[in-house]
């Protein structure tokens, strides 16, 4: 007895560790709509929700579809709802981008999902109507019509699935198409709700009596009701004619329905293929450009042929589409990761850049350009000043003689050359000129980097830049093609010409230096300017408002006000407006004080 109180008391203790570790992980839990869970947890609402789009209402018109099968309904009816309940908890937990940043604040994910529609609808959604049963019994399944309105998760399911697919366009397609069969599923209902109430068989417009053996199939029938709402629905109207009031008007809302789903299959079918072939459409007009300026030019016929191939073969290996044109709608940050992505193990392979610091081959990479030559095209030939390294993406190439036939060697895919020449070491033999013929084979894809995209980069790695020069004279020195003597010599005119370029440089950077204060001077020198008269005219008129003797002769003492003087009288000499008004107010002077003061200072921070 003892033992089974002991076991009891730490399952029990288990138990509430568990519970509180439990709680732990539930009070940190939060959703990101990101992950790829709450897609999938997306995926099931969805079901959910179609689930009762299609079969909620199909049972309550349909009779015996709800008295054949009503365990199973109820087993799928309750699992729907406890996937309801489940999903108000997940958006309850699901946090929301604020200034780019995922709130997980519970307080603000509870009060950004209670203030939305959406609340109220996923609220109204899982009201337990079933209760209603009790009264009415389980074959109502109309009381299950408000589980309906959970429809935006499905939305927005649909929403995230066209943002991952790989093919829109074909998923908007697929999404209308299941929209118009909702729509003609939910019309043919409602025929035969209408019949019934109208009773079957009753004139020739309701659905035939089902207790006619022939129609009593629950197949038979769903299937009549769906051919009739295709034809009303589609206009085609080769059904029997209404008869009643009731049937007229029924009739006439399917066929304004229907021409609205007409009007909108045929607008988004017909926008869609047109974004499904808009790249197809822009390539042929430039593929026509093409043709007609050749044929306007009376380009010969055999390089009119090498040209449309070539375009052939950019549509057929998908490399039509111009790479900076699509990039350029990202910020600056996503498209260097691109890009990083896409090229750095390629340049990595280059010999004079392995090793090299990690934010210079960043440089490079996003300078990369991606360029296509057609077979038998030269990509450099012997003795042609080195402009640009290649990097083969893919394709052969092959380096030959003169004649253009003798092959000497095959590069393949990841094989780069040219970088020597654009590095313009000195003391190397052959400059910075080709020391090869290199013709392509077939269609071949290469990377190019310009000498000038290198050197601009290299400007903000010093370091680097010597490192490379060094590669560069080993591998020359490897191979045979470095003249010692010239390199010395080369290195101390290089010594001289990066200082007269420092120097340049520095030179530009003091006149623009210059010039801006400059401008900034003879700015503050006008400012200064019209302080200085605006005190003088103030000066002159606090001088005449306070004259004691207002009957005296002025003509003799007249004052001359300047742009760049003080007040000057008649005889030339200078004299303080203090020492001649003695009688101006005490709060006169101490303004024109402060005010002397501050262009005192104002000149000192000038001068």
């Amino acid at each position: 007895m003892a033992s089974l109180i002991i076991n009891t008391v730490i399952v029990l203790k288990l138990i509430s560790v568990d519970y509180t570790v439990f709680l732990k992980k539930w009070h940190l839990f939060v959703v990101s709509p990101a992950d790829d869970a709450y897609y999938r947890w997306l995926f099931v609402i969805a079901t959910a929700v179609l689930y009762n789009w299609f079969l909620v209402v199909a049972r309550a018109c349909f009779d015996k579809l709800q008295v054949e099968n009503y365990i199973c309904w109820l087993v799928l009816d309750y699992l729907s709802d406890s996937v309801y309940i489940g999903d108000t908890f997940v958006r309850l937990r699901t946090g929301f981008l604020e200034q780019g940043l995922l709130v997980k604040d519970h307080a603000k994910l509870r009060d950004n999902y209670i203030h939305t529609l959406q609340f109220k609808l996923d609220v109204v959604s899982i009201l337990p109507t079933d209760l209603v049963y009790i009264a009415t019994g389980i074959h109502t399944p109309q009381l299950r019509l408000n589980r309906l309105l959970r429809f935006p998760r499905m939305f927005e399911f649909f929403d995230r699935t066209e943002t991952r697919t790989n093919s829109p366009n074909i998923f908007r397609i697929c999404i209308l198409v299941l929209y118009i069969l909702i729509i003609i599923h939910w019309n043919g209902c409602i025929y035969y709700a209408i019949s019934k109430s109208l009773g079957f068989g009753s004139d020739s417009w309701v659905f035939p009596n089902s207790s006619d053996p022939a129609y009593s199939s629950l197949s038979w029938t769903y299937v009549y009701c769906l051919y009739w709402s295709t034809l009303t629905l589609t206009t085609i109207g080769e059904m029997p004619a209404p008869v009643r009031d009731e049937e007229y008007l029924f009739v006439v809302f399917d066929f304004l329905v229907g021409v609205l789903i007409f009007a909108t299959i045929v607008g988004n079918v017909g926008s869609m293929i047109a974004n499904m072939n808009a790249t197809r459409a822009e390539f042929q007009s430039r593929i026509d450009a093409i043709k007609h300026y050749m044929q306007f030019r009376k380009v010969s016929r055999d390089l009119e042929t090498r040209v449309i191939k070539w375009f052939d073969y950019l549509w057929t290996n998908k490399k039509a589409v111009d790479e900076q044109e699509v990039l350029k709608n990202l910020p600056n940050k996503l498209r260097a990761e691109i890009a990083i992505n896409v090229h750095l193990e390629t340049l990595k392979k280059v010999r004079i850049f392995q090793d090299c610091e990690a934010g210079l081959l960043v440089e490079l990479v996003l300078k990369l350009r991606p360029q296509v030559f057609s077979p038998g095209d030269y990509i450099c030939r012997k003795g042609d000043i080195g402009k640009e390294m290649y990097i083969i993406k893919e394709g052969k190439l092959a380096v030959v003689a003169d004649d253009g036939v003798t092959q000497y060697a095959l590069l393949t895919a990841g094989s780069c050359f040219g970088e020597i020449s654009i590095l313009n070491i000195k003391g190397s033999k052959m400059g910075n000129r080709r020391t090869a013929n290199i013709r392509s084979l077939g269609y071949s894809d290469l990377f190019c980097l310009s000498k000038d995209d290198l050197m601009e980069a290299v400007t903000e790695y010093p370091d680097a830049k010597t490192v490379l020069e060094e590669r560069g004279r080993e591998i020359l020195r490897k191979e045979g093609l470095l003249d010692e003597n010239e390199e010395s010599g080369g290195l101390q005119k290089e010594d001289t010409e990066e200082k007269v370029e420092r120097l340049e440089s520095s030179l530009d950077t003091l006149q623009t230096r210059f010039s801006r204060l400059l401008s900034e001077y003879t700015h503050t020198q006008q400012r200064l300017k019209q302080r200085i008269t605006l005190l003088e005219r103030q000066l002159h008129q606090t001088d005449c408002g306070a004259d004691p003797n207002p009957d005296r002769d002025t003509d003799d003492e007249t004052v001359n006000e300047t742009d760049h003087g003080p007040l000057v009288h008649t005889d030339g000499s200078p004299r303080r407006a203090q020492t001649e008004e003695p009688n101006i107010k005490k709060g006169t002077l101490s303004s024109r004080s402060v005010n002397a003061e501050s262009d005192k200072d104002l000149l000192g921070t000038i001068f």
